[in-house]
């Protein structure tokens, strides 16, 4: 690495390899930053930059002269092609500390927040129209299925069922049962009031059952299931199993989405199911304390206290959480780009979005089977 001036000072010529390997000798890059320095304190700053005679440049060399330049263009510059674009993404990329806050202070305008609106509502569409081919393929690939079951991913589906399913298992129980107890606790101090004390089966009952318990589950296994389908789908495209698959001709969509989505489809009602009994076991514990209501009467009250239409509808109701969960995980997963920051910035979207979606789908439940076993 070699700087050389012109007689009259104002071209300089760097020479050599402008490299990280040139640069990790410690002798040389003292000498070339000598050079830099005194080039840049020897009165008026060259106009003239010629790198034509450079033999290599890399990010580092570059990133090496646009400081040296002030991170701006000096007056003439000529450089080869294979040269000139490496130095305009450097100077894409380093902004001055200056520039970037003169950038962040800069009023936005109507202008600005139109073209934001602009992007969000673009990249919305791009999501609806992604899952909404996701959940045709999805048809298609249940179809196939259908057609050849010998052909179908048994073994993929029976993993996922006890990764999805049986391990979510004790924390769910835990949960539902605190639910049930902090629940019976608290109406306990309503119905005491008016001598209603019988009541708590019913209350208990139709909540844990038709809305607690199923979102409950719902809430549960989408921040822990949900963002593990996004996780693995997002590490194999970061380690490019997914574009290696591709190359074999593998369906992502058949090896990937559709056991996922069946099995989250058969857990999530047996985990809704799960969580509503512990719930209510936990409410008939607090039952007995709070109001002496013994665990004999409650059980013997409750099949009258609920309707079985609540249970079949719970169950119905999960199950289309299960998908959606599903869904949303590997929309998510497969929507990663292969670095470590978009891999936790689409878990972190997997999960909310997730929660999200089982919310207004159980407020539309509601809406649609107001009037079903109440």
């Amino acid at each position: 690495m070699v700087l050389r001036t012109t007689p009259d000072g104002r071209c300089v010529v760097p020479q050599g390899d402008w490299t990280a390997a040139a640069l990790a000798d410690r002798a040389s890059a003292k000498a070339l930053l000598a050079q830099l320095a005194h080039s840049q304190g020897s009165g008026e700053r060259p106009q003239r930059w010629d790198l034509r005679e450079m033999q290599q440049l890399d990010h580092v060399g570059a990133q090496l002269l646009w400081r040296q330049w002030g991170q701006q263009w000096p007056v003439e510059l000529a450089s080869t092609e294979l040269q000139q674009p490496l130095l305009e993404r450097v100077a894409r990329l380093a902004l001055s500390p200056e520039a970037l806050a003169a950038a962040q202070q800069r009023p936005g305008g109507w202008r600005s927040s139109l073209d934001q609106l602009g992007v969000r509502v673009i990249e919305g569409v791009a999501h609806a129209s992604d899952y909404v081919r996701m959940q045709g393929q999805l048809l298609i690939d249940l179809c196939r299925w259908a057609r050849s079951p010998q052909d179908g991913p048994w073994r993929d589906v029976s993993g996922h069922l006890y990764q999805m399913g049986t391990t979510a298992l004790p924390i769910t129980a835990l949960v539902g049962f605190l639910i049930g107890v902090v629940l019976a606790y608290l109406m306990s101090l309503q119905l005491r009031q008016f001598g209603a004390e019988a009541f708590i089966v019913n209350i208990l009952g139709i909540s844990l059952i038709r809305e607690l318990g199923p979102m409950l589950a719902a809430i549960l296994v989408a921040g822990r299931s949900g963002s593990s389908i996004t996780a693995q789908i997002g590490v194999m495209r970061v380690t490019e199993e997914l574009d290696a698959m591709r190359v074999m001709g593998i369906s992502h969509g058949f090896r990937l989405v559709m056991p996922r989505a069946v099995a989250l489809a058969i857990a999530m009602p047996l985990v809704s199911v799960w969580t509503s009994l512990c719930s209510l076991a936990g409410g008939m514990l607090a039952s007995d304390l709070a109001l002496n209501v013994t665990p004999a009467y409650f059980m013997q009250a409750l099949p009258a206290a609920v309707d079985p239409a609540n249970l079949v509808l719970a169950t119905a109701k999960s199950a289309v959480f299960g998908v959606l969960i599903a869904m949303v995980g590997c929309h998510y997963g497969l929507r990663i780009k292969p670095n470590t920051e978009s891999l936790g910035q689409g878990t972190t979207s997997s999960v909310v979005s997730a929660i999200t979606v089982v919310i207004l789908v159980d407020a539309l439940f509601a809406i649609l089977f107001r009037d079903v076993g109440i």
